[in-house]
């Protein structure tokens, strides 16, 4: 697989800090969009912040 380029490029999360790195997961089509909207409740509301912190204002809510 490695011949192939299997992983080129894969930036490991755990490799950096908060076990986080910038990174493109899903197809082209869905990049910007958003899937989650954190309620009014506790974990949820560490859930968003969690997502703030390691994205910063790309995902805030307006």
């Amino acid at each position: 697989m490695a011949e192939l380029g299997y992983g080129d490029g894969y930036k490991y999360p755990h490799d950096y800090p908060g076990h986080f790195t910038e990174q493109q997961y899903l197809p082209d089509a869905l990049v910007g969009k958003r899937f989650w909207h954190g309620q009014h409740s506790v974990q949820e509301e560490k859930m968003y912040n969690r997502m703030l912190q390691c994205w910063g204002e790309r995902y805030k809510e307006n």
